[in-house]
């Protein structure tokens, strides 16, 4: 769907986004041939997703290059959205180039904060990038945001306590309701506080699966005009199918949001440093969770590397990972994890910006990316995944997947942590329609940034 540019003035809301004094700089570009040792250019990456090793290459790459220095700087997920708002618009300290969630990338976009990258595209990867993220990055026919990786949720079981429940793998989304449930009630290592499908109370970003794999919506938009839809029929199905999930299937924290779920499949172990002080503690509590695929690198037995680092190897006699099935057998419209990225439209190097970008989008970068789990934003490049569970998982899982709304006031609903607070009451709802109604009357208008 194309969008129109907006003003900021209309997409000014209750969490303060604010991005007024973004300006283009492109007419102060570098050009490739001149001296540029004395630049630097800054590079803002969300989390932890992207490896040590691939960012070396990028700075190395781009030093080559262009003779300039990378510095690149991890940001939390959490205050992205907060840093982003106050520092995009900021000419001084702004980050040049910024990954940020692809959910989020439509309010940014919209309020003109990235350059137009149009006449990047084509280079860049054109219609073999991934369309659904291009679309969340596009204002109008205009370029400002492309997809940097993509994952999907799939999930991810103790096999060993299915097996020893009784409980087969499931092929259609009711088995899969059904199947966590008797894990849940067998429990047959006497587990404290043990889910047979962990969900925390407030994990929107999987619990949305379940109002998509039944036909549900977040929103709709008509005419430009975006409406909250949680009370419609097929979404309340879904949110019905959660509620029982919550009951029969999970104990987590009503608290708990999408976050290092994984830990509760692996077996009680103590994680040390160098010096032996115990860095964290894993304990199994769960027989299935959902994560993105990449996930699978933090699950398993715990051991060393060579250089004294905890690792995890996965074991296929106690570990298994599958693409949530739908109600049709075929895999459900999980909601697809990953990020976009652009170039600040108040870079001062906005030339080198995109010198970045080219290195990004080159088949070395796009393969690193693939070889690391991370699917690969160019569509020619996605056999770097390779052929084992998990990347047919992801592979699977992807096929089908969904993005949140493109609607202009999408991160400011992120931001404000709604979806959280209504999730957090389904569980304990009496009258769900009741509860989908008095969301929609709150997010309709955040959706369309009043």
């Amino acid at each position: 769907m194309k969008r129109k540019l907006v003003s900021l003035a209309a997409l000014a809301t209750a969490s303060a986004l604010v991005l007024a004094g973004c300006s283009s700089a492109a007419d102060e570009g570098d050009d490739a041939s001149t001296d540029n040792s004395d630049k630097t250019i800054t590079l803002w990456l969300a989390g932890g997703d992207t490896p040590d090793e691939l960012r070396d290459y990028l700075k190395s790459e781009f030093a080559a290059q262009t003779g300039a220095t990378l510095n690149i700087q991890q940001q939390d997920w959490g205050d992205l959205v907060t840093k982003l708002t106050t520092s995009l618009p900021d000419a001084n300290n702004t980050p040049d180039v910024a990954e940020l969630g692809n959910t989020q990338s439509s309010t940014f976009t919209n309020v003109g904060a990235f350059l137009d990258i149009s006449d990047l595209y084509e280079e860049l990867g054109g219609s073999k990038l991934l369309q659904s993220f291009v679309d969340a990055g596009m204002v109008g026919d205009k370029n400002y945001a492309l997809p940097y990786y993509f994952g999907s949720r799939a999930v991810f079981t103790r096999s060993d306590v299915w097996a020893a429940a009784g409980v087969e793998q499931p092929t259609t989304l009711d088995e899969f309701n059904a199947g966590v449930a008797a894990v849940n009630a067998a429990n047959p290592l006497n587990i404290p506080d043990f889910s047979g499908f962990y969900l925390g109370g407030q994990d929107w970003r999987n619990g949305i699966s379940w109002i998509f794999a039944n036909d549900g919506e977040l929103a709709t938009v008509k005419d430009g005009t975006w409406t909250s839809t949680l009370a419609s029929e097929n979404s309340l199905k879904g949110l019905a199918q959660l509620q029982d999930l919550y009951k029969s299937a999970s104990n987590a924290p009503n608290d708990a949001k999408d976050s290092n779920q994984y830990i509760y499949l692996n077996d009680s172990d103590e994680i040390k440093d160098a010096e032996g002080a115990v860095t964290s503690n894993t304990s199994l509590s769960a027989a299935s969770i959902m994560a993105p695929t990449w996930a699978h690198w933090s699950i398993g037995t715990l051991g060393t590397d060579a250089d004294g680092k905890a690792t995890r190897t996965w074991d296929d006699t106690k570990n298994a990972v599958f693409a949530l099935p739908g109600n049709d057998g075929k895999p459900a419209p999980v909601f697809a994890g990953g990020s976009n990225i652009g170039i600040s439209a108040a870079s001062k190097n906005p030339e080198l910006a995109k010198s970045l970008l080219k290195i990004i989008y080159s088949k070395e970068y796009q393969t690193m990316l693939g070889q690391n789990g991370l699917g690969p934003a160019n569509g020619d490049y996605v056999d770097s995944l390779g052929d084992d569970q998990f990347a047919e998982a992801l592979i699977a899982s992807a096929s089908n997947s969904k993005l949140t709304p493109a609607a202009p006031g999408w991160a400011t609903v992120e931001g404000s942590l709604v979806m959280e607070e209504f999730f957090s009451k389904i569980e304990g709802a009496s009258d769900l329609k009741a509860l989908a109604k008095e969301y929609d009357e709150k997010l309709t208008p955040m959706l369309n940034g009043e």
